[in-house]
């Protein structure tokens, strides 16, 4: 088999950002992050049906013989359906739920390539996916970081407000419906962004052998951050709350994350 590395990682980035529009679309109802989100996946489909197309050319065979051709297909029809039901039907539950688990089943068929390719293509790709785990991760952190810093200035401009002093600050810290939305934004992007980073981190774990347990302090402390976080997004979206109360709630889930990053990372098997 030719190499194919990077081939596979133009197609997860797309498809990662791909996954991101459609999340951002379903929390916040936002139209440009949809039709953002479907054309990348519409070149991520092109993208997979090329290699499609060169498979049959090249093997003079449908490249469904194997489980590790067989992934790859599942992912092609997933990416199908998706863009299928975002076209005709505006389902956006099924049509996020659908990429990502496409997403992952793309993931896994990186992860069996990376066992065919070779040994020392093999690692480089394996390696790779790691880098991108951590590094997912640290972004999302850095999302939550500012969701938090936003919310700690509306606590205090709300105090301000309430005891009627400190004016002459209020205009640098803007609006509270402001420092309330730009919080709400940044945690829905965080979210999508440490769940792919979960995502990639455990097919690394079983594609590079790696001693991997799911009751590690690291792993279930960011499962557990993540379900913190999408908590705070549905408190907000379902529950309705806003403003101080969520802004509390925020500031808590941000104290956990801290746990999780310093404490946990410690405590950790194969984590730093």
């Amino acid at each position: 088999m030719l190499e194919m590395k990077w081939l596979y990682e133009l197609i997860l980035v797309i498809y990662g950002a791909s996954v991101m529009g459609y999340f951002i679309d379903f929390i916040q109802y936002n139209r440009k992050a949809n039709r953002i989100a479907f054309w990348l996946l519409s070149l991520v489909w092109v993208l997979q049906t090329l290699f499609l197309i060169y498979q049959l050319l090249l093997e003079d065979s449908f490249p469904v013989l194997n489980i590790y051709d067989g992934l790859y297909f599942y992912a092609w029809i997933l990416v199908t359906f998706s863009l299928l039901i975002n076209r005709f039907f505006r389902v956006d539950l099924i049509v996020f739920f659908t990429n990502l688990l496409g997403f992952f089943i793309m993931l896994l068929h990186v992860g069996a390539s990376a066992q065919n390719l070779g040994t020392e293509r093999g690692v480089h790709l394996v390696s790779e996916l790691l880098i991108a785990h951590i590094s997912l991760a640290l972004l999302s952190y850095g999302f939550f970081t500012v969701s938090f810093l936003f919310s700690i200035m509306y606590l205090l401009q709300y105090r301000l407000l309430k005891e009627k002093k400190g004016y002459k600050w209020l205009r640098r810290f803007g609006g509270l419906d402001r420092l309330d939305t730009l919080s709400f934004q940044t945690v829905t992007v965080g979210v999508p962004t440490l769940m792919i980073s979960i995502i990639l981190g455990i097919v690394w774990a079983y594609s590079s052998g790696a001693e991997f347990y799911w009751n590690d302090f690291k792993t279930m402390g960011s499962m557990f951050v993540l379900i913190v976080y999408m908590v705070h997004l549905i408190l907000r979206l379902v529950k309705g709350y806003q403003g101080r109360t969520i802004a509390l709630y925020n500031t808590g889930a941000f104290l956990f994350l801290l746990i999780n990053f310093f404490l946990f990372s410690m405590l950790s098997n194969f984590h730093f």
